[in-house]
Parts: structure tokens; C-alpha cells; sequence
């Protein structure tokens, strides 16, 4: 009997003990084997140029958007000069702090109010003034009494009939003397268009020549320190009719240029002194 079961292991094919062999040994194992996967890390390269990458596409959009933020910081530069000059240009609207009803005139200066009336002292107030302006009188060796009566006496017109219409708030005469006819804090009408912001000083003069006397002149640059330091003003402030509407008045500071420029400077040092 073995020699006859040993006869029939002989019979069995070498593929069928081979597949005997195989699931002898799984059904020795308890679970099945399976073959896990195996991850392969990235190599070093790939690594690098995928961070070499990002960074490059930053360094591209930072590219495109610092172009950007240069011309928006010169737009806003740009804005902030323009509002800067035009300022300088146009001026800037300071606010006016100047009570000019409060200004009182000192006793060297007599008062001689005009009458109010719509002809010479309409009773109109200014909210501010802005220049002094420097008139001559025209009518030469005349009396600064005798120019107020002429400017009090354009009261008794007929409104209804109209007429002549003139004024200063002050008259400095050929001895010296000074008369105020209206308030700094009302209207003159002597510097059209400019009546509803000056201050107005005729001068009398002995000739046609209009220059004026030296007594005049000492009193006309005491008058225009003073009023320039009422209103907070400055030399650069006082100007001529002529500056304002081109009319040769005051004559002798019009035709003598030099002349006008040196009183600028005299009413300069005389504010020095105050």
C-alpha cells in the first residue's frame, strides 16, 4: 500500500503541488496579506522650482501694482499742491476779526461828521476793509474845512432830482491839520468800485502840481501808520485811486513814481515806531 501511495504523490503535477503548497500557507495565516502601497517622496528639484515659481508670481503682481501706487501718491501730491497754489493764487478767505465800529480816533485827528444822506454819507456799514487809498483833492490851496463843508453840503440836494455824490472818511490840510467826515466802520463814496471795502484820504495840495506840503505830508504818514495798525494792515495795503481805477490821482505820486514808493517806506518805519 505505500508503495502504491507513493505512486500516486508521484502522479501529482508539479503545478497542482505548487497551488497545494500556496494555500496550505494561507490558510495558516489568520488574516490575508495584502501589499501596502509605497509613497515616493518628491525629489529635492521638483520641490524647489515649484517654490521658485510662487515666488516669481509674486514678484510679477508686486510688479504690476507698485506702477499703480506711484500714480495714485502722485495724483494725491499732485491734488494737494494745486489746492496749495491755488490758495496763493486766488487767496484764501481769512476770517475778518477787525471791530471796526470799536475803532476810536485819536485827539489829534478832529472829528466833523457829515450828515448822513444818500449823496455823501449814505449810512451804509463795510464788513471789512482791505485797503487805505490815497487821494488828492484837485482843487488847489483849498482848506481841508472847506472841502468837508463841500461834502456836508451835498446833503442838501433833491433826492428826488439826484446829483452829485463824493466823500472821504478823512481830509489832511495844507497846515497839516486832519478832519475825519465819516466812520471807518461806514462807507465813502470816493474809490467806485471799491467803496464797500477802503478807507479814503484826501489830501489838500497848494498847486496843480499836487505835491504836498511837508506838513501834509508828515500828517498823511501819521494818519496811514495809525489806520494801518487799527485794521491790521501794512504799507503794501495803502495804494492810489489811481491804483484802483486808473484815474491820475493823487497827480504828483502818479507822475512821480519814485515818490510814491519812498512814502510806502515812510509809513513802513513810522508803523516801526508805534
Amino acid at each position: 500500500m505505500q508503495d502504491e501511495y507513493s505512486n500516486d504523490i508521484n502522479r501529482i503535477p508539479p503545478d497542482a503541488a505548487s497551488e497545494t503548497g500556496a494555500k496550505t500557507t494561507a490558510g495558516n495565516s489568520s488574516r490575508p496579506q495584502t501589499e501596502r502601497p509605497r509613497f515616493k517622496p518628491e525629489t529635492g528639484g521638483d520641490s524647489g522650482l515649484s517654490r521658485t515659481g510662487a515666488r516669481s508670481r509674486k514678484r510679477t503682481s508686486m510688479d504690476k501694482i507698485l506702477p499703480v501706487l506711484c500714480l495714485v501718491l502722485l495724483f494725491l501730491i499732485g491734488m494737494g499742491a494745486g489746492v496749495g497754489i491755488g490758495y496763493r493764487i486766488w487767496g484764501y478767505e481769512k476770517p475778518y476779526t477787525v471791530d471796526l465800529k470799536a475803532i476810536k480816533s485819536p485827539d489829534w485827528i478832529e472829528q466833523k461828521l457829515l450828515r448822513k444822506n444818500i449823496f455823501s454819507r449814505p449810512d451804509v456799514s463795510m464788513r471789512e476793509v482791505k485797503n487805505i487809498v490815497v487821494h488828492y483833492v484837485g482843487n488847489p490851496n483849498t482848506s481841508a474845512d472847506s472841502n468837508q463843508r463841500y461834502f456836508d453840503s451835498l446833503a442838501d440836494q433833491d433826492p428826488e432830482q439826484g446829483g452829485a455824490s463824493s466823500s472821504s472818511h478823512f481830509i489832511v490840510g495844507l497846515e497839516g491839520e486832519i478832519i475825519q467826515c465819516i466812520p471807518v466802520s461806514e462807507i465813502s463814496y470816493a474809490n467806485a468800485p471799491r467803496n464797500f471795502d477802503t478807507v479814503t484820504i484826501e489830501v489838500c495840495h497848494p498847486d496843480e502840481t499836487g505835491k504836498f506840503t511837508d506838513a501834509s505830508y508828515d500828517s498823511l504818514v501819521k494818519l496811514t501808520a495809525w489806520l494801518c495798525e487799527e485794521l491790521k494792515l501794512d504799507e503794501k495795503d495803502v495804494i492810489r485811486h489811481y491804483d484802483v481805477n486808473g484815474k491820475g490821482c493823487p497827480k504828483y505820486f502818479v507822475d512821480n513814481e519814485d515818490a510814491w514808493k519812498q512814502f510806502r517806506k515812510d509809513v513802513k518805519a513810522a508803523l516801526k515806531e508805534q
